[in-house]
């Protein structure tokens, strides 16, 4: 090689080597995101969920019931769940089927349909947890609604690298709503409604997310209800999402009793 090119080519190795070590965007900011953002693409992942369906075992703890079933759940949003229960070996126990306003809960055994209207504590004493219709819908999804939140600031944001927390005080109710986000993937881990001394009221933990179209779905979903002692463990074997659901009607036998609550 001509010793007058020698200059140039080190130039040019230099300046690749240089170009090659400087990040175009430091890897900290990318993971970043503002709260208004960040908020948008969590609830926009929860309204890409149309339809849900999913089977599993279903674990209730409360004062006046502690058990464990197999279970089938089907969700229309946003106004239909349908979910059957299951004993040992496949044996039917029950069937229920919740809209906004109404109820069908089928006890198998007893051959009995009790119907009556959404209101009060009727789903407390269908599922034995003190859940609105609305929590319930997100409970079996492993989502968390953020739409009241869409428009505030929250009143502490903390980012690292693994993780978001989002805080919003709420002074009138003098309660904290506290959500912690992996930033990973964007999915809620976590979700606790505390008083203002940091005690406990309600909780959510969400664990095993798989993906689909995107959204981060939990497989292992746990609620508890911290002032009324109710536990409720949803542990998914398998998960299928925005897959058309055919009917949400319910089928009984012709000799059915028929009770109104």
């Amino acid at each position: 090689m001509n010793r007058k090119f020698y200059p140039y080519v080190f130039i040019v190795l230099l300046l690749s080597f240089i170009i090659g070590c400087v990040p175009s965007k430091p890897v900290d900011e990318e993971k970043v995101f503002p709260a208004d953002r960040l908020l948008k693409k969590l609830e926009g992942n929860r309204r890409k969920i149309k339809t849900f369906s999913g089977s599993g075992v279903l674990n209730i703890t409360s004062p006046e019931l502690t058990a464990a079933v197999n279970f089938q759940v089907y969700l229309k949003k946003p106004d239909s769940i349908k979910i059957s229960v299951y004993g040992p070996f496949g044996i039917d126990l029950a069937h229920g089927l919740v809209t906004q306003n109404d109820f069908q809960f089928y006890d198998v055994l007893q051959n009995t349909l009790f119907t009556g209207n959404v209101e009060g504590e009727i789903l407390k004493r269908i599922f034995k947890v003190d859940l609105s219709f609305e929590d319930l819908m997100d409970a079996f999804t492993g989502a968390v609604n953020l739409t009241s939140k869409l428009l505030e600031e929250p009143d502490e944001y903390e980012t690292s690298s693994d993780k978001f927390i989002l805080t919003y005080i709420n002074d009138d109710a003098k309660t904290k709503n506290v959500y912690t986000i992996a930033a990973s993937n964007l999915a809620i881990t976590n979700y606790k409604m505390l008083t203002r001394k940091n005690k406990k009221i309600l909780e959510s933990e969400f664990k095993d997310f798989r993906v689909f179209e995107n959204v981060p779905i939990p497989y292992l979903i746990s609620v508890i209800n911290h002032g009324n002692e109710q536990n409720l463990n949803i542990e998914y074997r398998k998960i299928n999402v925005n897959n058309e659901i055919e009917t949400m009607r319910l089928l009984f036998p012709k000799d059915i009793k028929s009770v109104k609550l």
